[in-house]
C-alpha cells in the first residue's frame, strides 16, 4: 500500500504530537475498506520499534449485538453510525487516557459478534491507535470524540477503488458475485459517502490508491 506521506513521517509526527493524558491517543479514520488495519498496524509495529509501546484498538467492538440490530430494523445497515454503542466507545477514549489496564470488547468477524473484554491494553502501553469508520464524523455525539484525539490521520481512497476492494470482501466471505455487489453498494459504499460528506478536519491526510 503506496502511502503519502509515508508511514516514518507519520511516525514522527505522532511521536511529536503532546498527550492530554497518561497515553497518546491517534484516531486513524476512514472509509470501509480505505486500509486502516494495515496503516495501524504498521504505525504499531514502527513505533514499538522506535521505544514507544503502541497498541491498536479498533472501534468494531462496539458493534450493537444482531438481535439488538434486528429490533430495530437496522441489521442491514450494520456498520452505519447509529448501528454502534457510540457512547460506550467514548466512555472507552476516556479510560485510555487515564486508566494503567483497560479490557475492552472486540470483533469476531467470523461469527459477527462483538466479544467483551476481549482486548486489553495494559499499563506498559504509551500510545493507542484506534481506528475506525467515525473517528472524525461530523454528526451528533462522534463529533464530540474530535477533542479526545491528541493526534488524529485520515485515509481517503478513491472511491472506484473502494467499490472494487469491498466487493471482493465480500466475494472472500463466500457471497455470489450479485450478492456481493449489492451488499457493498447498499450498505459500506454508502456508509463510505456519508463519511466523506461530514469529514471533521485531520492532522495528516493519507492518500492512497
Amino acid at each position: 500500500m503506496a502511502l503519502d506521506p509515508p508511514v516514518a513521517t507519520l511516525v514522527e509526527s505522532i511521536l511529536a504530537a503532546p498527550r492530554a493524558g497518561r497515553r497518546r491517543l491517534v484516531a486513524l479514520a476512514g472509509a470501509p475498506a480505505s486500509g486502516k488495519s494495515t496503516l495501524a498496524d504498521a504505525l504499531a509495529e514502527r513505533l514499538t520499534i522506535s521505544g514507544c509501546d503502541t497498541q491498536v484498538v479498533p472501534m468494531d467492538g462496539f458493534h450493537l449485538h444482531n438481535p439488538t440490530l434486528i429490533a430495530r430494523g437496522l441489521l442491514d445497515r450494520k456498520g452505519a453510525p447509529e448501528t454502534f454503542d457510540v457512547s460506550g466507545f467514548a466512555h472507552l477514549t476516556t479510560r485510555l487516557q487515564e486508566e494503567d489496564e483497560v479490557f475492552y470488547p472486540t470483533f469476531d468477524r467470523a461469527r459477527d459478534i462483538a466479544i467483551a473484554g476481549g482486548g486489553l491494553v495494559g499499563a506498559h502501553c504509551d500510545t493507542v491507535i484506534i481506528e475506525g469508520n467515525y473517528l472524525l464524523y461530523d454528526a451528533p455525539q462522534w463529533r464530540d470524540l474530535h477533542r479526545v484525539w491528541d493526534f488524529s490521520v485520515r485515509l481517503e481512497v478513491p472511491l472506484p477503488i473502494l467499490e472494487e476492494r469491498l466487493v471482493k470482501r465480500w466475494l472472500d466471505h463466500g457471497l455470489s458475485h450479485e450478492d456481493a455487489t449489492a451488499r457493498a453498494t447498499r450498505n459500506d459504499i454508502a456508509n463510505a459517502r456519508s463519511i466523506a460528506a461530514a469529514m471533521l478536519p485531520a492532522d495528516v491526510t493519507v492518500r492512497t490508491g
